[in-house]
């Protein structure tokens, strides 16, 4: 549960951070603020939950670059 709660965390500031990139880039690029901002809410709005749920498809099925521990004891 504790994994679970740093994903979701994790989730929410990476698209801050991310969102607040898409307006700045668009406002940068000539779009007025409003139109800058309505595209950073749609994007806060679908992009987190498309995250999370990558995120936890990775944890749970893909185990690319997980080093997996064993508890058995070698015979000496």
């Amino acid at each position: 549960m504790v994994l679970a709660k740093r994903h979701l965390v994790k989730t929410i500031s990476y698209r801050l951070l991310g969102t607040t990139v898409t307006v700045l880039s668009a406002y940068a690029l000539g779009m007025e603020l409003k139109i800058a901002s309505l595209i950073g809410v749609g994007e806060l709005l679908i992009k987190p939950t498309l995250y999370y749920l990558h995120e936890r498809f990775w944890y749970k099925y893909i185990k690319f670059g997980i080093k997996i521990e064993t508890n058995e004891k070698a015979d000496i």
